[in-house]
Formats: structure tokens, C-alpha cells, sequence
């Protein structure tokens, strides 16, 4: 038997265009000589449709896109992945499921049961959990079909009730097949792996599994679908970032080893750039816009922004708008029109200077008597948000935010101000990762200018400002806060690692009462395990960790 991983990348609710990516699949499967095409989780409608799921004409048009795929499953079967309603007068009104169709018909229906609510997932608020397993019928062989979750911690869910491989293997399968829609992270790959390779060794089955590839807002899902032998020894692993679509024979896969060639395994940073980039070309292809733009200050984070950009968009589909106020420094213009020179995106100047100015002089009575401070500091910024927006406005295009994690996480930004924008590009990666991905832009040749890289980092906001003026150092500062984001480490865990105490307080304390800005923040695209945004809710009021 032969079976083909459709790795595509779909679009939430276009089931035009979702049909018919998969119709093509089916037939190009069916040219390669494949018997069978698998494609994603919820393929149908896209991952994760959330609230789309409560309207019943959007189930309807799930239920009839099968049926139009069905017509073309002649000569070759697929399975595919679709919301469905419970018949049943009991429990949600929804299951997550896949078709099992063959000869123009659907053959067999799979439930999930594992139904993920951590992070980013919020699935038990839509479907009920399978409670009953049936192995597949199809050539000759068996296949045990699961849906993601499925093949993941599957004994520590309290919502769980039966363990869908134990059940299916009393019948003796012969092959698993996993269909899955599972977010990027940087770690996410390498654990995946080791998933999926001890439930092969588990069951002593070969295991293929496929996952989507695409941005979902927020969401980046990576591909690189995989395939295991009987041994949970790797024998494919499709591309990462990219559609793809690959035919493998189950013989083959039981008994010949490293027949497949396997892609070179991407760094970290090197997954992150891909990620973005991805991430950025599919929000604005599916929200139907083309161009961006952005504040450019001469400063890393506008300059890792604007180089993605114009990866993602190409750089005549970018502005990127230079603001200087009475406090840039000469090197920080430059260095924002070097990258223009590099990168050869569009640009315009527009200096600050008189706004402020006005702004200082509408304020002065108001202000009568006290010092220049962080207000004057905030009205600079908000004046530069006003300007991108109508930048924006103006032109149709679409702003980019340009703040790193560490700034989200301390609140080391204005609202309405550098704050705004439709989405984050880098909001989920740590300043001192910035830095990496800026000398992984500059690889093959200098595209950040090397003083951008080199100098302090500053806002530019008074004279002489510096970042460090108001933060501990960046190295330092993100240690703390991988620790007690990604890993969840209260300020006494902290502590007991070696940290400061005092500094420890004070940046948990920042963090804490940032968050009624983060709330008001673009969604981010998530890189982390842990990313601010859906997979991160803390309450605004609370006083834990203050």
C-alpha cells in the first residue's frame, strides 16, 4: 500500500479555496500512484476555527465540501479531517473528526478524544470526547487513524476517558496514521519527534503523520510531517515552513532503512526566521492585503521588522516611516537609511520635532512647574503611532509592531504609541534573540547595518537615553524571564537558582503590572512554547508575584 502525506496550508472558512487545494492533492496522490492521500486535522474548515464552530451553516458547509471531495476519491482513498455534529442528545454538539472515504463514499468516521485545553488550544469548549475506537479496513491492511492529541500525554488528561491506541491495537493494526494541526515552537520539533517515535516502538507499528503547514494569525504551524518504522527509528521528515506532499510504501517503510532522504535539522534561530517569516506572509495574504508599513528608528528591532518584511512581502511592498525627534542621534538616522540602501524598501522622513513642540506648548499650563518626564517621553512615541497610522490609513497599508518579548514582558513600551499595530512580528522573541536573528539576516551579506548590532539599545526618548537605563541588562533580564514564562518559576525558584533577590522581585513585579498593556497589544506571532497573547491568560488586577 501506498500511502501519500499532504502537507498543505489552509485557510480558516475559505472552503472554497480549502476544497479545492485538497481536490488537487487527491489527484496529484492519485499521478504518484498513491492509494491512499492523508491530509491534516480539521483540513476542511482550517485550525483553529474557534467560534466559527457555533454557527451550524458553517458545519454545513464543512459536511458538503466532503462530499464534493468524496466525488474525486475514485481509484484512491484520502482521509481528511472535518468537524461534525453529535447526533447524540448528550454532551457538546460537535465532534473533532476525520473521514475515512473510498469509492466516493464515506467509509469510516474517527472521533477524537483527547481533546487539548492548555495554551493555545481551548477544544473541550466545542467537542465532545470519543469513547469508542474501530480500526480501519482498507487493502488488506488495518489502520489505527488517531487525531493529534491522541498520540500525546494521553494518560494525564482528566477529561480523558480511554486511551485510543490501547483500544485500537486489540485489533491488531497494521499501520498508525496520525492527522495533526500542531502549532510551531522552536523546542516543539525535536519533542514531536520523540512522541511519535515511542508510540511507534510502543505498538510496534509504523507511523505516519501528518500535520499542516501555515500561519493562523498568531499560530504558526510548521509541517515537517514524519514517518517511523516499526523500531520508532525516523524514516521521512518532510519540509518545515513549506507545502508539500510525498508518497511512501508501507512495505518499504516496515523493512528498508534510511530509504528516504531526510532535510538538513534547522538551529533555533534558524526555525524562528522561517516562522516569521511564514507567519507574516500569511496574515496578510488571508486578510487580502499586501503592503506594510512601519516605524523605522535605526534601533535592532525596526531593523529585524523591516528585514522580515521585506522577505515576507518583498521590499517594494514596504514603507518604512523615519521619525526623528530632537533627541536621534545622527548614527540612528543613518543607520535606519543604510538598511533602506541595503534592504531597497520604500521610505519616508518625517521629523517629530514641531509636533512635540506643539504638544509641549497646548501642555505647558496644564504642566506649569514640573519637570520634563515620562510623559514627554510618551507623547513622542504616541506621536509616532499617530504617524504610522496615517500612514496607514492613507495608503492601505498595514502596520507592523515592532516590540520584542522582553519589552511586552516589563511593559517597556507605550500604548497607543510604539505599541500599536495589526500584528507583532517579533513580539515573541526575547531581545537578546533579536541579535541573533540580526546576524542570521546579515549570513550572506550585510543587510542590518553592523552599528545597528553593535550599539546600545535606546529609545531615543531625552538625551542620551539608554535602555539599560530603565532595565537590567538584556542578558540577564531574559534568563529571568524565559525562566518564569516558558517554564512557569515563581520569584522563590528564582531565587533558589542563584538570581538576585531583589532584581528578581522587581522584574516579576514588572511583569505583572504590565499586563493591562498586553491586553491592548496586536495578536503576536508565537515562536515559544510560551507565547504572550490566547496561550498566556493572567488576570490584569491580580497581586500574585508583586
Amino acid at each position: 500500500m501506498k500511502i501519500a502525506l499532504a502537507q498543505l496550508n489552509y485557510h480558516i472558512g475559505n472552503f472554497e479555496s480549502n476544497t479545492q487545494k485538497i481536490i488537487s492533492n487527491i489527484q496529484l496522490a492519485k499521478s504518484k500512484g498513491a492509494d491512499l492521500v492523508v491530509f491534516a486535522e480539521l483540513a476542511i474548515c482550517g485550525y483553529p476555527p474557534r467560534d466559527f464552530l457555533e454557527f451550524d451553516e458553517f458545519i454545513s458547509l464543512c459536511e458538503s465540501s466532503a462530499q464534493e471531495i468524496a466525488k474525486h476519491c475514485t481509484d484512491i482513498a484520502c482521509i481528511v479531517g472535518l468537524p461534525i455534529r453529535n447526533d447524540v442528545l448528550q454532551g457538546k454538539d460537535l465532534f473533532n473528526a476525520a473521514y475515512f472515504i473510498e469509492d466516493g463514499k464515506v467509509k469510516s468516521i474517527t472521533k477524537k478524544a483527547l481533546l487539548p485545553t492548555y495554551d493555545v488550544f481551548d477544544e473541550y469548549r466545542y467537542f465532545e470526547p470519543a469513547t469508542i475506537f474501530k480500526c480501519i479496513d482498507f487493502k488488506g491492511k488495518k489502520i489505527a487513524l488517531t487525531i493529534c492529541e491522541d498520540l500525546w500525554n494521553i494518560n494525564d488528561n482528566p477529561l480523558y476517558v480511554s486511551n485510543p491506541m490501547d483500544e485500537l491495537i486489540k485489533e491488531q493494526p497494521d499501520v498508525m496514521i496520525n492527522i495533526a494541526a500542531s502549532p510551531f515552537s522552536y523546542t516543539h520539533d525535536d519533542e514531536r519527534i520523540k512522541v511519535l517515535s515511542d508510540n511507534a516502538k510502543k505498538y510496534h507499528l509504523p507511523v505516519f503523520y501528518v500535520n499542516q503547514v501555515g500561519a493562523q494569525t498568531e499560530i504558526i504551524f510548521d509541517g515537517g510531517s514524519l514517518v517511523f518504522d516499526t523500531d520508532g527509528a525516523m524514516k521521512a521528515e518532510m519540509k518545515y515552513f513549506e507545502e508539500d506532499l510525498q508518497v511512501f510504501d508501507l512495505t518499504e517503510v516496515e523493512n528498508v532503512r534510511n530509504k528516504y532522504p531526510q532535510p538538513e535539522r534547522l538551529t533555533d534561530i534558524e526555525q524562528i526566521h522561517d516562522a516569521l517569516i511564514l507567519g507574516v506572509q500569511d496574515y496578510f495574504r488571508k486578510s487580502g492585503f499586501s503592503k506594510a508599513v512601519l516605524g523605522l528608528s535605526g534601533g535592532i528591532d525596526s531593523a529585524v521588522v523591516c528585514a522580515l518584511a521585506c522577505s515576507a512581502l518583498g521590499a517594494e511592498n514596504v514603507m518604512a516611516v523615519l521619525m526623528p525627534s530632537k533627541f536621534s542621534s545622527d548614527h540612528s538616522v543613518q543607520d535606519a537609511l543604510d538598511l533602506v540602501t541595503n534592504i531597497g524598501c520604500m521610505h519616508e522622513i518625517i521629523p517629530i520635532k514641531d509636533a512635540a513642540e506643539a504638544f509641549d506648548n497646548m501642555l505647558a499650563p496644564a504642566f506649569k512647574g514640573l519637570p520634563f518626564n515620562l510623559t514627554e517621553e510618551n507623547i513622542q512615541a504616541r506621536i509616532r503611532g499617530t504617524i504610522v497610522m496615517a500612514m496607514s490609513n492613507k495608503f492601505g497599508y498595514i502596520l507592523l509592531n515592532t516590540s520584542n518579548k522582553s519589552e511586552c514582558a516589563v511593559g517597556y513600551g507605550t500604548l497607543y504609541g510604539d505599541m500599536c499595530g495589526a500584528i507583532g512580528v517579533i513580539g515573541d522573541v526575547y531581545k537578546t534573540q533579536v541579535f541573533q536573528l540580526a546576524k542570521y539576516i546579515n549570513k550572506e551579506r550585510e543587510i542590518i547595518p553592523i552599528n545597528t548590532i553593535v550599539k546600545p539599545p535606546s529609545a531615543e526618548l531625552r538625551p542620551d537615553q539608554k535602555d539599560s537605563d530603565s532595565l537590567p541588562e538584556y542578558d540577564i533580564l531574559d534568563k529571568i524571564l524565559y525562566q518564569h514564562i516558558e517554564l512557569k518559576q515563581g520569584s522563590a525558584a528564582l531565587i533558589a537558582k542563584g538570581f538576585d533577590e531583589t532584581l528578581v522581585k522587581r522584574i516579576l513585579k514588572m511583569v505583572n503590572v504590565a499586563e493591562f498593556k498586553r491586553y491592548q497589544t496586536p495578536p503576536i506571532l508565537r515562536v515559544s512554547p510560551k507565547a504572550f497573547g490566547m496561550g498566556r491568560r493572567m488576570p490584569i488586577v491580580g497581586k500574585y508575584l508583586t
